[in-house]
């Protein structure tokens, strides 16, 4: 069951010729076309499904600096900037509040972890606080719960994920840009080595620059033109309750994570649980990700399921006049695991008993692209000139989404780079260097 997301119309027919396609509506898609768009480029925003309709529509809404690798916490600052002025720029509301983050554990060594990550934050200006377990459990006051202990990122927010990349996407349709919805990508036209234009299933537009945005699709996109890029996805179940009372605004416990949306109710889910499906890809690509798998195989499951067969990772192969499996799986939807979803209500009811009688309104599956590292590919394709990629945010991509749109628009403009993009680069994970996994 896709979530509710705020949905726009579409222009009716794709240009002839732009300065730059935008492939994916995504955050950082919707982002980089608004961006792009900003600067006066000639923009049209291709997306197979709808604006937001995969995980960007699908996340917990967090816009955090707390807990970042130190590689991403340039781009996590500069985000919450952009998340402050967003709203009065384009003139909508995206949802955005600076609430805080509350992050309470009764696990020493997580506690520990965090007052370590705070030397580290401190060298970024982010005001941590650690919390005394009589602060803690004041802090989490109606659970009835005693806490070791909490850390607060007085700072972080949380925007909605219904509303940011439509909104966003509205924002560069404003300034001159193009929406094109249910209409894929097929592939790059390319001339003499560099992109003259993209096929979608509409026809062909012809441009000289090309940034892929397509989360957990861009691999195979990218396969399809000889280049590899090492992506594995993670399959996750979130759910929707009905408005409740209040009890917080972003909340993190080991038993769940909540967070209140705009209309009272909350979003829940339970941090790490997810599923790792073996696929042709993820077989491809299983000796780069073998650092990752040691570290985070205790919070994910292993199977096989439906998208060994179909979907981003499986096997295929297609011509640019024929159907491509971007258009056969206009949305990825996967259902959300019951025994999930209902262990989430569970601990969430038990952790607060205000929510006692709290109802779920709605449940969804979301595939979270991860980057052998977990840390995002935002980088010029050496291969192809003019080619772009901004790929494999490995679940840190809502927040971050302007800034890294903002990033990836200078890199397609050849504009001063608003953060260092070395840590981003997509040779990094093909020319031999040591792969370090980052922060989850």
């Amino acid at each position: 069951m896709s979530p509710a997301v705020h949905r726009i119309a579409s222009d009716e027919t794709i240009p002839e010729s732009v300065d730059v396609v935008v492939i994916g509506g995504g955050i950082v898609g919707a982002a980089a076309a608004y961006f792009l768009a900003r600067r006066r480029q000639k923009v049209a925003l291709v997306e197979k499904g709808w604006i937001a309709g995969e995980q960007s529509g699908r996340n917990w809404g967090w816009c955090r600096r707390q807990n970042r690798d130190e590689r991403e916490l340039p781009l996590a600052s500069l985000a919450l900037r952009l998340w402050d002025g967003l709203a009065a720029e384009i003139g909508r509301d995206l949802g955005f509040r600076r609430c805080g983050l509350l992050y309470v554990t009764d696990n020493p060594a997580q506690l520990a972890e965090w007052e370590k990550w705070r030397e580290l934050g401190r060298r970024f200006d982010v005001d941590t606080r650690m919390l005394s377990a009589a602060e803690a459990t004041a802090a989490t006051a109606g659970t009835g719960r005693n806490w070791l202990g909490a850390a607060h990122s007085v700072d972080d927010g949380k925007a909605d994920p219904a509303l940011a990349a439509p909104v966003l996407a509205e924002g560069a349709r404003r300034l001159g840009a193009t929406i094109h919805q249910a209409c894929a990508a097929r592939g790059l036209e390319i001339t003499n080595g560099a992109v003259s234009g993209v096929v979608t299933e509409k026809g062909t537009i012809r441009a000289g620059a090309v940034l892929c945005a397509g989360g957990a699709w861009a691999s195979a996109f990218c396969r399809r033109h000889g280049i590899s890029f090492p992506q594995a996805s993670v399959r996750q179940s979130i759910l929707r309750t009905r408005p409740a009372p209040h009890v917080t605004e972003a909340l993190y416990t080991p038993d769940c994570a909540l967070t209140r949306r705009l209309d009272g109710s909350y979003t829940l889910a339970i941090s790490g649980k997810a599923t790792l499906e073996v696929t042709p890809q993820a077989l491809r690509h299983a000796r780069a990700f073998l650092p990752m798998f040691v570290k985070r195989l205790k919070a994910v499951e292993v199977g096989i399921g439906r998208s060994f067969f179909a979907g981003p990772e499986a096997f295929g192969r297609w011509r640019e006049d024929e159907v491509s499996p971007f258009e056969r799986i206009r949305v990825l939807d996967p259902a959300p695991n019951s025994r999930t979803i209902a262990k989430t209500l569970a601990r969430a009811r038990g952790l607060y008993p205000a929510l006692a009688d709290v109802e779920v309104a709605e449940a969804w599956g979301g595939y979270v692209d991860f980057t052998p590292d977990a840390v995002p590919v935002i980088s010029p394709v050496a291969s192809i000139k003019g080619f772009f990629l901004a790929a494999g945010f490995s679940g840190h991509g809502f927040g971050i989404g302007p800034a890294a749109g903002q990033l990836a628009a200078d890199l397609v403009a050849n504009d001063t780079p608003c953060v260092d993009p070395g840590p981003f680069r997509l040779s990094r994970l093909r020319d031999g260097s040591r792969v370090e996994v980052g922060a989850i």
